[in-house]
């Protein structure tokens, strides 16, 4: 099994990317925006996607979308071919795609909504935290892209504010992350010191 990013060379495959995002929707009923297959192509030419192979086999996919001019990407289409569920695969392609997005826009704020639990899990893991929707992006581009969920008229009637699915957020500036850096700082500073007065001890 390789997971790598995708290129123009893997638009061989987004028919049956898209077909599986379109099982997938219906099964589960909610959650997942239903994508053509130019799209996809699209995105694996930019260099904004990661595939997931068994040889020649399609097995996962998961693809980066930026939004407010690159201040939030999002890490959307998460999907396994059906014979490679359970097996672990979704939340290898997770990190992938998380990392890339990390390397290609260090920047961004990471976000996601999702109903679906696992992700959420995968989600927690990689350091995103819940938030309402009114911490997201703002770009109305991303939120039409929900307009093929059968539960699109909730987020109208709530006027973008809440809807089935739950938002979470990944904050490379967050105050959280920056008190962690300080208070590893001053761990390593001190012990930079307790090594430094052992040495001269040593030495006397």
């Amino acid at each position: 099994m390789k997971i790598v990013i995708a290129d123009k060379s893997h638009s061989i495959y987004a028919d049956i990317i898209c077909e599986t995002i379109s099982q997938a929707a219906q099964v589960r009923g909610t959650g997942i925006a239903k994508r053509k297959p130019d799209y996809i192509i699209t995105k694996m030419e930019n260099g904004n996607a990661v595939i997931a192979l068994d040889g020649n086999k399609f097995a996962g996919f998961c693809y980066i979308e930026k939004w407010d001019h690159g201040k939030f990407v999002a890490n959307s289409g998460l999907i396994v071919y059906p014979d490679y569920r359970g097996q672990g695969l979704a939340k290898k392609i997770k990190k992938i795609v998380f990392e890339h997005s990390r390397t290609k826009f260090p920047n961004a704020k990471v976000f996601s909504i999702t109903t679906g639990l696992a992700v959420m899990k995968m989600n927690s893991a990689l350091g995103y935290k819940p938030v309402t929707f009114s911490e997201l992006t703002n770009d109305q581009s991303f939120w039409k892209g929900c307009q093929t969920c059968k539960n699109y008229d909730v987020l109208q009637r709530t006027e973008q504010s809440m809807c089935l699915c739950t938002g979470m957020l990944f904050d490379p500036n967050s105050k959280e992350k920056k008190v962690n850096k300080k208070i590893k700082s001053k761990v390593f500073n001190r012990l930079k010191r307790i090594k430094q007065t052992l040495f001269l001890k040593i030495n006397k």
